[in-house]
């Protein structure tokens, strides 16, 4: 008896059958438009020799890492398993009677250009990520090490890559991604991987590594708002901040989160500066900045009988105004939310196979 595969093929082969449709002309638009997206990307190899198109190749990869899958190996068995159980993928793809074998996968990816295709990619996420009107739209920046992306060579010991991302705040979708060389770091790097991006209208949010007067003057032309934690890298700007009559400012924003015997309360403060800083020291001393934000952590644990209490206090700036964003809006902004957890695993094992 064949061993059963531990990833879910079956479901995901189930549900992008649902969307194809047994008509063509109503095709799935989804993979229909990761199709038009794909089929500019140049083919690498020699036309001698070749069985499988490109396009087929790529959009059976995408759509199988979509679907969970983190290996050449798993990537080859959901293409093989969706050319048999998916006659409207077949067609799609111009009647595709055989899926590429894992050795052609590896082999195609590996010399496709990688940053023509993250650039596709990021095109096609950005039409994916339909914004919501009644909400600030918003674009994270966010650094990520690949994991297990370092090799080693006799004695020489290649660093592990590190990547700079940008990802929807509300769908977590990741728009675009740079390669960060290790000869220097993400500050400079930001205008390369924005620049991809259509910013107009946007807020971008962004850790104290980022909070630099370059990169205000860069998103201020862009037509984009930010919002920028501040922490010691920026001393003048963050004693200023820590110095502003915090006590005398009213609550903006409060939530509560408990959960695993831990409670946490966040308090947002924010207070109106006139920018730039003028001859007299009034403003805040960073460029386009039109409010100063304080963030308030206060956590409360119990363990063993015994009550924990720590207070984190962490500062940021923005150049929206008063009437631009709410303290609400302005509270999940400033959370700077992480990539998501798929995304920072790029180097998995092979799913395993339960025995019967």
């Amino acid at each position: 008896m064949p061993a059963v595969a531990s990833s879910p093929i079956t479901p995901v082969l189930g549900q992008l059958c649902d969307l194809i449709g047994d008509d063509r002309s109503v095709s799935c638009p989804q993979v229909v438009s990761l199709m038009r997206v794909l089929a500019a990307v140049p083919d690498p190899r020699k036309r001698r020799g070749v069985r499988h198109r490109l396009l087929a190749v790529l959009v059976m990869s995408v759509c199988a890492v979509l679907g969970g899958m983190r290996s050449f190996v798993a990537i080859a068995q959901w293409a093989r398993d969706s050319v048999e159980s998916c006659p409207q993928l077949r067609d799609l793809l111009g009647g595709i009677s055989q899926a590429p074998a894992e050795s052609t996968i590896r082999r195609t990816l590996q010399r496709v250009d990688a940053a023509e295709l993250d650039r596709l990619l990021g095109l096609w996420a950005q039409t994916r990520a339909v914004a919501d009107h009644s909400a600030v739209r918003a674009v994270a920046v966010d650094g990520k090490t690949l994991r297990g992306s370092g090799s080693s060579r006799g004695d020489e010991a290649a660093a592990q890559r590190h990547l700079l991302a940008a990802f929807d705040h509300a769908h977590g979708v990741v728009l675009g991604q740079v390669d960060v060389d290790a000869k220097t770091n993400e500050v400079p790097m930001l205008p390369t991987l924005l620049d991809r991006l259509d910013l107009a209208g946007v807020v971008v949010t962004a850790d104290a590594l980022h909070a630099v007067r370059s990169h205000a003057d860069y998103l201020h032309r862009r037509g984009a708002g930010y919002i920028l934690t501040v922490k010691a890298n920026q001393p003048a700007l963050h004693t200023q901040l820590a110095a502003l009559p915090w006590a005398q400012i009213p609550v903006a924003y409060q939530d509560h989160n408990t959960g695993h015997g831990r409670r946490e309360t966040r308090t947002l403060k924010k207070t109106a500066v006139a920018a730039p800083a003028g001859p007299g020291g009034h403003g805040l001393l960073f460029p386009h900045a039109q409010q100063a934000i304080r963030i308030t952590r206060t956590r409360t644990t119990r363990t063993s009988g015994k009550t924990k209490r720590s207070t984190e206090t962490a500062y940021a700036i923005t150049s929206l105004t008063a009437t631009d964003a709410t303290g609400e809006h302005l509270a999940h902004l400033a959370g700077q939310p992480r990539l998501p957890q798929q995304t920072r695993r790029h180097h998995h094992r092979p799913p395993r196979s339960r025995r019967p």
